[in-house]
């Protein structure tokens, strides 16, 4: 792979460990900023809404200018929000800035993954994003597990102010190493937006929202839920997130073997085994050998659902595939948001924290509900023939 996609996955490492980082810091940013847990938990959601955001309102904007100055400008952008979380004085503050630095992500990504393609000959694009890809894997298995040890150690603003000091290296690295990339201004994009409303996209998103959504009623908490009811020190969290993230590169590849030959089969399969695996989490939190394994398990369900929805996102975009891109990574993050906003209020609630896994298997059965309202294209061509 030429030189100048790494530089891309130093931003996607960077980019990645900061969404992620938080959910293993909530005690140490809850009791520094004096709020609650499911109050330090909103910084989940909050970052997944400012993803939302920029999804649809700064990705179009950005996509007719020059490819190299966007891509340096996201990381800047994203570096500033991370130095702006490190010195925030109070939790107000502290969301605006999750907030503000969540903006570059899917425009970072979106655009990053046209550009890795131009980079290489056709045959070898599919390889090119996943070397870009590869920070945003390596993020869930180092950067969130060693972020959150560090923030445990030498406190959580430090943790931030390293990954601001990535961003730079990032914003230097596509500088030096990128070549500047011929820009290509979308056309129709009327038309793309009006592709995005139709009946089977709504529903592809929906089941992205929901099947995904669910993971993160739990996972966002799964700091307290380790040190509460499983009664583990916090010293182990960061193992426990690493051995996650593990579990994250395993399930990946395996998720998209399961879509190759169907993608309603992936979908509807994986979103099967994410739900049992959050069942499961509710059984074993009582034990430590079994939250170790769950825990694994948990990752690599979690991300084996990625291929097949992604891949169906798109293979219902039509003339949108840009925007649906877009939009899907923005489904994602509204899932994140959503799925740590209900767990909140579960805790609120006065709900124990233990019940999490069962209300986030719920969720995810949503999704797996509407996967199942999809029709194959071997059904559809079984009643062609009827």
């Amino acid at each position: 792979m030429p030189i100048a996609i790494w530089a891309l996955s130093i931003g996607a490492f960077a980019i990645c460990t900061s969404e992620f980082v938080i959910m293993g810091l909530l005690q140490e940013v809850a009791k520094d900023l004096n709020v609650t847990i499911p109050q330090s938990g909103f910084l989940v959601t909050g970052y997944a809404l400012g993803v939302v955001l920029g999804a649809p309102f700064l990705t179009p904007f950005l996509v007719g200018l020059k490819r190299k100055a966007v891509l340096i400008g996201l990381m800047l952008l994203f570096t500033v929000g991370n130095v702006a979380c490190a010195l925030a004085p109070d939790y107000n503050t502290m969301l605006l800035a999750r907030v503000f630095t969540a903006l570059a992500q899917a425009a970072f990504f979106g655009l990053g993954a046209v550009v890795v393609t131009r980079l290489v000959e056709p045959d070898k694009q599919a390889s090119a994003i996943a070397a870009m890809f590869l920070g945003a894997t390596l993020a869930n298995i180092l950067g969130a597990p060693f972020g959150t040890y560090i923030g445990q150690e030498i406190g959580w603003r430090n943790t931030f102010y390293i990954i601001a000091v990535l961003g730079v290296v990032s914003a230097i690295s596509i500088a030096k190493l990128l070549p500047h990339i011929e820009t290509e201004a979308p056309t129709n994009l009327k038309q793309e937006f009006a592709a995005l409303v139709q009946p089977g996209m709504i529903r592809a998103l929906l089941i992205t929202i929901f099947g995904f959504g669910g993971t993160f009623t739990a996972f966002t908490y799964i700091s307290p839920i380790l040190t509460d009811i499983t009664g583990m020190s916090l010293d182990y969290v960061p193992a426990m997130l690493l051995l996650f993230g593990v579990g994250m590169a395993v399930g990946n590849p395996i998720g998209a073997r399961l879509t190759n030959n169907s993608v309603v089969f992936g979908m509807r399969s994986t979103l099967l085994i994410l739900m049992t695996m959050l069942i499961a989490l509710y059984f074993v939190m009582g034990s430590n050998v079994g939250m170790v394994v769950v825990t694994f398990l948990f990752g690599a369900a979690m991300f084996a659902t990625i291929p097949s929805l992604q891949t169906y996102v798109l293979s219902e975009a039509g003339k949108a595939p840009i925007l649906a891109s877009a939009f899907n990574i923005a489904a994602f993050n509204l899932g994140n948001a959503g799925g740590a906003w209900l767990g909140g209020e579960v805790i609120n609630s006065g709900l124990s924290l233990q019940l999490l896994p069962l209300v986030a298997a719920a969720v995810t059965g949503l999704g797996l509900l509407l996967a199942f309202s999809v029709r194959s294209k071997k059904q559809d061509a079984q009643l062609a023939t009827a």
